[in-house]
């Protein structure tokens, strides 16, 4: 008898909408997405076998065909940073979460992709390696070089907030 990988959904449903809304953004875009997913995912139950990796990881390839049919992965570019009120607690996280998003739309498609399996989906580098059809190992070296990427965008984004003056942030 074959296991029925949507036996317990509701985790599943959260760590694939998690992993949406990190390559499309959060919001009705990645619920309807994350609904096809299983929506198909429930037309193809019978296809899942686990011999292939866990429901999670079948649930995020299919994810991912459908990310690629919608074309969503050209989201939005924030392309300027609002500025926010008093520096508040609240502000400096919504400030800081649109850097971040800002900065991982930049990167190129591949390491989004990595990023986004890796903390969208909280996969390990070998769930992702099974997905990708690649080495663990190639997955580690291009998680951290994503990150290294990543981590130079935001340090270069923050030096230039730094030496804008007030009247440059206005202009």
């Amino acid at each position: 008898m074959s296991v029925d990988p949507l036996a317990d959904p509701q985790p599943l449903i959260e760590r694939v909408y998690a992993y949406v809304a990190y390559r499309v953004g959060d919001g009705v875009h990645a619920e309807d997405i994350t609904s096809e997913v299983f929506e198909r995912a429930l037309r193809y139950r019978k296809r899942y076998d686990e011999r292939r990796g866990s429901p999670l990881s079948w649930l995020i390839g299919i994810a991912r065909r459908v990310i690629v049919d919608h074309g969503a992965t050209q989201q939005q570019l924030v392309a300027e940073i609002p500025e926010v009120g008093a520096a508040g607690e609240f502000e400096d996280l919504i400030a800081s979460r649109l850097e971040l998003r800002a900065a991982v739309q930049s990167l190129p498609e591949r390491d989004r992709e990595f990023i986004a399996l890796r903390f969208g989906a909280d996969l390990t580098a070998t769930q992702i390696a099974r997905i990708l059809g690649l080495r663990t190992n190639t997955v580690e070296v291009a998680l951290h070089r994503a990150l290294a990427t990543l981590r130079r965008s935001l340090e270069a984004a923050a030096q230039e907030a730094s030496t804008l003056t007030p009247l440059h942030r206005v202009l």
